[in-house]
């Protein structure tokens, strides 16, 4: 029996021929074997594994790439600028997630920022060389160009969250409307009956659902609507405090905020502290996300905890799923997908 790390007959490394006489199989079988085919059975998958243990064969990864007109490489795309990418908690918890469920694959992972139009524009240049396999879209906006650009280009890709109701790719999701939802349903709860609610960018589909789950939470439990506890914001900490000083200059009583977001509630306390304002015995705080902002404000920020990590992990699945299926485009279509994870609300001292 030959040695491990044995060489070739050449006295070059082993190839996938001598592999093939060592297990005493084909070539096309010692490929199905590496490629992790299910159509071969344990018998022969245990001689080629042995073969190519003792013969130390490392297979050539871009060779086989090459043949299979694949990258082994994978794109996540953030249309956002990089300072937002760095300071949003959402985004490192996303990418975590990602990288977990890439750990035991081939696949590179490539961040790309996409805030601009030359962004796009290099980024175009790029996806149309077939660089990537696959491509993970971060924080998509209305009327984004890039879903569009991907759908023309046939390359497959995946979604973190729907650009509308009618959205034709597979995405994933949290819960936003059960979610925003849920921490209204708390504050009234808690006795609050003057409940603002500053968004986050309207032309995200997931901050249009946290509103209407606002909405429709007031509704139900018989609260008028009041456009003037509704004040825009963009998801960021200065966003935050502008809208509550706004919301406090328009409606002084209110009692309650829900936040679009952890970072927009810290903007939040911050006009609620500088009006003088005690969370949470004047006003109720909420935010959303359950970052790690969130355990360390002062007081600890009640949150609805939407499952970040998760959402990155399930849109590997399926992205890898769709780089495997090897169907035209076009019979592809039925299959989409648009996954929905649950929220969760966390109660701490802010509510």
């Amino acid at each position: 029996m030959a040695s491990r790390g044995a060489r070739s007959r050449s006295g070059g490394r082993p190839t996938l021929e001598e592999v093939a006489v060592r297990a005493g199989v084909g070539r096309g079988t010692v490929s199905r074997v590496i490629n992790g085919s299910p159509r071969v059975s344990d018998a022969t998958r245990a001689a080629v594994e042995a073969a190519v243990a003792e013969l130390g064969y490392v297979p050539n990864t871009a060779a086989r790439a090459l043949a299979a007109n694949r990258t082994d490489a994978i794109a996540l795309v953030v249309p956002e600028p990089e300072t937002r990418f760095f300071a949003e908690p959402y985004f490192s918890d996303m990418l975590r997630g990602v990288g977990a469920a890439l750990s035991d694959t081939r696949m590179q992972l490539l961040l790309i920022f996409a805030g601009s139009a030359r962004e796009r524009q290099r980024l175009a240049d790029y996806l149309a060389a077939h660089r990537v396999d696959g491509v993970l879209l971060v924080s998509v906006h209305a009327h984004d160009p890039l879903p569009d650009m991907l759908a023309q280009l046939e390359i497959p890709a995946v979604i973190s969250g729907p650009r509308s109701a009618a959205e034709t790719l597979t995405s994933v999701d949290s819960d936003n409307y059960g979610g925003a939802r849920q921490a209204v349903e708390h504050l009234i709860g808690r006795g609050r009956h003057r409940i603002a609610h500053i968004t986050g960018r309207l032309d995200v589909y997931g901050a249009q659902r946290r509103t209407d789950g606002y909405r429709d939470a007031l509704r139900d439990a018989g609260h008028p609507e009041d456009d003037l506890l509704i004040e825009s914001g963009d998801f960021s900490e200065e966003g935050g405090r502008r809208a509550m000083a706004a919301l406090l200059e328009r409606r002084p009583d209110l009692d309650a905020v829900l936040a679009a977001s952890d970072v927009t509630a810290a903007g939040a306390r911050h006009a609620l502290r500088e009006a003088g304002r005690r969370i949470p015995d004047d006003v109720a705080l909420v935010g959303y996300d359950d970052s790690a902002i969130a355990r360390h404000m002062d007081p600890p920020l009640t949150s609805v905890r939407q499952p970040i990590e998760e959402m990155g992990r399930r849109m590997i699945d399926l992205l890898l799923a769709e780089v495997a299926d090897r169907r035209p485009p076009a019979s592809r279509e039925l299959d989409r997908r648009q996954v929905v994870l649950a929220t969760e609300l966390v109660a701490r001292a802010s509510s």
